[in-house]
């Protein structure tokens, strides 16, 4: 698939967009996109969970060097793939560690757009099953008519309920949103 134009073309716009483009066009050519995608999950998940790597990949005061040194070292902790590790370089030496989650998001979309897929972003409150992912993935192919791929993230703020966010639309079943509209109505 060109990376030019239509949908691609939106998804590569910007510095993120560009960077994941390149290593999706790297990763394609070296029929890694799989592992690649697979390490880039890894990585989203360690941001989320590791203080440390967050403050790594953020700060402006480490230098070039020791950014390089830091990714390779964290690259091979989480034994991730190669041309990632290699990204990961790459991104250190060009001081651009602090956009890493969003090349990751935008590698997603290049990927979901090359298998011909939609990515839905959930917000659940708990934990999903994966029988309940297995059946939200199928509810929404129904309604979008494509695969669906589900990426998910647990906010006990939302009470329950799921917020979905389907390309520009956003679907908020949450039960913090239905008191705040009762509470609303109640006022007025």
């Amino acid at each position: 698939m060109e990376n030019s134009g239509g949908i691609q073309g939106n998804i590569t716009a910007g510095l993120a967009g560009r960077y994941a483009s390149a290593l999706f066009d790297l990763a394609r050519e070296s029929n890694a996109i799989d592992s690649v995608q697979q390490s880039l999950s890894a990585l989203r998940a360690g941001l989320i969970e590791s203080a440390d790597l967050k403050a790594l990949v953020e700060s402006p005061v480490v230098s070039r060097a020791d950014a390089a040194r830091a990714v390779a070292a964290v690259a091979e902790a989480m034994k991730l793939d190669s041309l990632t590790g290699k990204f990961l370089g790459v991104l250190a030496e060009n001081r651009r560690l602090a956009d890493l989650g969003g090349m990751i998001d935008a590698f997603d979309a290049i990927v979901a757009a090359h298998r011909g897929e939609v990515t839905a972003k959930v917000t659940s409150a708990h934990p999903l099953t994966a029988e309940q992912l297995d059946a939200l993935a199928a509810n929404l192919k129904t309604r979008v008519g494509r695969d669906v791929q589900v990426a998910t993230t647990v906010d006990p703020a939302i009470l329950g309920g799921l917020v979905v966010q389907l390309g520009s639309q956003l679907i908020d079943g949450s039960i913090r949103t239905r008191l705040n509209s009762f509470a609303q109505a109640m006022k007025g």
